[in-house]
C-alpha cells in the first residue's frame, strides 16, 4: 500500500525477534536543517548575479534531498507476516551526490556488484582524468564529447599497458569508470574516476584468456598524460567548442594542464 500524507506518525514496535525497524530522521540533522534553512535563499541570489544559473543537476539534487526520508512526500507500509506490526517506510531520493544515506547505499550495492561479480582477483589502480576549468562547461549538453574525452583516456592508458607489458596489438584492459559532475562545493567540476586493471588481457588460445601484468610508473603517466592532453584538445577543436589558437596555448600550459593522475 503506498500514498502519502501531510503528517502522520511511526507505528508501534514489532515484538519479533528480529529486530525493530526505526525511521530515519533526516530532518533532525544539521545538513537537512541547512539545506531547508538556506536554499531558496541561494537560488535566489545566484540568479541575481551575472553569473550563470546554478546548474540544473545541483538544484535537482538539493530539491530531491529535501524530500528524501520525509514521510509527507510519500511513504510505503509495511506489515510483518510473524506479529502483524505495522510500519511506513519513507521514499528516498536515490541520490547520487547530495544526500549521505543515498549516495552511501549506493555506494556499498555498486561497491559490493563490482567485488563479487565484475572485477577479477588481479592488480588494480585508480586513474583520475581531471579537466581544466575552461573545458568543463562544454560538456554539459554534449554527451557525445564526454564519452569521446573517456574513450580518449582510457584508450591511452591502454596503449601505455600494452607497450609495458610487451603484449600483442588485440590485448585489452579492464575498466570501470564513473563521471563526477561537480566537487565538494558543488561547483561544476567534470572529472572520471577509473578503476583500471595493472595489465592487460589477452587471448592464452583459442578459448581463455590470460593475464599480462604491467609496471606503472613516473614516465608511463607522463607519457599518458600528454596524449590525453593532446587528443582532448583536438576533439574539443572538431566539435567547434575550442579554437585552434586557444588549444596550442592550453597545450603549453605547466604541469600537463592538470588531465591526469594515477593512484594503485
Amino acid at each position: 500500500m503506498v500514498g502519502s500524507a501531510g503528517h502522520v506518525a511511526d507505528h508501534g514496535a514489532s515484538e519479533c525477534a528480529t529486530g525493530v525497524y526505526r525511521r530515519r530522521r533526516p530532518e533532525l540533522t544539521l545538513a537537512y536543517q541547512a539545506v531547508q534553512g538556506w536554499l531558496a535563499t541561494w537560488l535566489a541570489h545566484h540568479e541575481e548575479l551575472d553569473a550563470e544559473s546554478v546548474p540544473t543537476h545541483v538544484e535537482r539534487e538539493l530539491s530531491a534531498y529535501l524530500e528524501c526520508g520525509i514521510l509527507a512526500h510519500g511513504f510505503a507500509r509495511a506489515r510483518c507476516a510473524d506479529c502483524t506490526a505495522e510500519f511506513l517506510v519513507a521514499y528516498s531520493c536515490k541520490g547520487r551526490g547530495v544526500c549521505p544515506s543515498c549516495t552511501t547505499k549506493r555506494m556499498a550495492a555498486t561497491a559490493a556488484h563490482l567485488v563479487d561479480s565484475v572485477i577479477p582477483r588481479v592488480p588494480m589502480r585508480q586513474w583520475v582524468l581531471a579537466l581544466p576549468k575552461r573545458l568543463r562547461p562544454a560538456l554539459r549538453n554534449h554527451a557525445a564529447l564526454a564519452t569521446r574525452v573517456l574513450r580518449i583516456f582510457i584508450g591511452s592508458i591502454q596503449r601505455e599497458l600494452r607497450r609495458s607489458a610487451a603484449a600483442p596489438v588485440h590485448a585489452r584492459l579492464g575498466a570501470v569508470s564513473f563521471l563526477q559532475r561537480f566537487g565538494s562545493s558543488l561547483n561544476e567540476h567534470w572529472h572520471y574516476h577509473c578503476c583500471v586493471s595493472d595489465g592487460v588481457f589477452a587471448a592464452a588460445d583459442g578459448q581463455t584468456l590470460a593475464f599480462v601484468p604491467a609496471t606503472v610508473d613516473a614516465d608511463r603517466v607522463a607519457r599518458v598524460q600528454a596524449r590525453v592532453r593532446r587528443r582532448v584538445l583536438a576533439a574539443y577543436c572538431r566539435h567547434g567548442v575550442l579554437s585552434t589558437e586557444d588549444a596550442e596555448n592550453m597545450a603549453g600550459w605547466d604541469h600537463g594542464g592538470g588531465l591526469c593522475s594515477s593512484h594503485p
